[in-house]
């Protein structure tokens, strides 16, 4: 296997250093309302940040995380429950989460991570977010048709390929562009629309019956929470497939382009968190954007499904799984 900086990375998550403790009020327990795709490497990363910074899950800081992953439709619930709370700090993810603890609070500073803070409304701009929200975009709609052409290159004689969509993700403008780039390769992109769990599995089995070669899982919070079974699912269908984060190919992906989870919550949005945490004001933290980007090709996967890499993919990959 490759090293590289892919695992310089994750090898830097598992540092446990001295406890930072400025800007924490002695005795003082601070409250996190977390409203996410569920508990998953990511949040344990993003809490791993702040106890080296003396936030500690448990004693001084007390986490309430809904997970929504399997229950889309309970989101407004969820947030309702959470921000009734009056907490301290909200973190959400996926813009169907950060759109319904807006609708409930303006005053509570509201830490968000998702495909376009300033495209989906949630932020004024990137430097000056203004309002109770900061946080993290992705780029989530150019990095998605730059997995697509990788997964192009990889497949030889790929003549058809599908894109799973989670519709409480992905805005619809951005797929016309994505099947305008398949076809200049001489590829068909077919589209399988989900909006909840129970209908992954039946749209991935859809994909293959309509001979689609390969998958282009988009991002989502959602999809990142039932990955796992799209990953099997993709496997028995023997569905190269490719996803958001670099991580996910050690995960059971065919390969991952982006950024690492490392990167994104146990650096950006833990150190985000912490500055709020210690009394920042959202407005005056601009929305962060990832600045590196992995790609990850899992060849265990790809032998399991009979993929042969080409070379040229191999050379290119700053991480490949043996």
């Amino acid at each position: 296997m490759k090293r590289r900086a892919f695992l310089k990375t994750v090898a830097g998550a598992a540092f446990t250093g001295p406890l930072v403790a400025r800007g924490q009020e002695a005795g003082r327990v601070y409250r996190l309302a977390m409203l996410g795709g569920g508990k998953s490497s990511a949040t344990v990363a993003l809490l791993e940040t702040l106890r080296r910074r003396g936030f500690v899950a448990g004693g001084n800081l007390k986490a309430d995380h809904r997970g929504f992953a399997q229950h889309v439709d309970l989101i407004p619930q969820y947030a309702t429950e959470l921000v009734q709370a009056n907490p301290d700090l909200i973190f959400a993810t996926g813009d169907a989460a950060i759109r319904a603890m807006q609708k409930l609070t303006s005053t509570n500073p509201l830490l968000g991570v998702t495909e376009d803070m300033v495209g989906s409304g949630f932020v004024s701009s990137l430097a000056h977010p203004e309002g109770n929200t900061t946080g993290v975009s992705l780029l989530s709609a150019e990095l998605d048709i730059k997995r697509q052409q990788m997964l192009i290159d990889a497949i030889r004689a790929l003549r058809v390929m599908a894109a799973l969509v989670d519709t409480n993700a992905t805005k619809s403008s951005q797929l016309p562009a994505m099947q305008a780039e398949a076809r200049a390769h001489n590829v068909e992109l077919l589209l399988f629309r989900v909006s909840k769990p129970d209908e992954i599995g039946p749209a991935i089995d859809a994909a293959k019956a309509a001979h689609a070669t390969a998958l282009n899982v988009l991002a989502s919070p959602m999809l990142f929470g039932n990955r796992l079974e799209i990953m099997q699912r993709a496997a028995s269908a023997s569905l190269p497939s490719i996803y958001q984060f670099a991580d996910m190919a050690a995960e059971g992906g065919f390969a991952a382009y982006g950024p690492t989870i490392t990167a994104v919550f146990g650096d950006t949005l833990g150190r985000q968190l912490v500055k709020l945490l210690r009394g920042a004001k959202p407005a005056d933290l601009p929305v962060e954007q990832p600045a590196r980007f992995d790609l990850v090709v899992n060849l265990k996967v790809a032998n399991a499904i009979g993929i042969e890499v080409p070379p040229t993919l191999r050379a290119r990959a700053d991480d490949v799984i043996e």
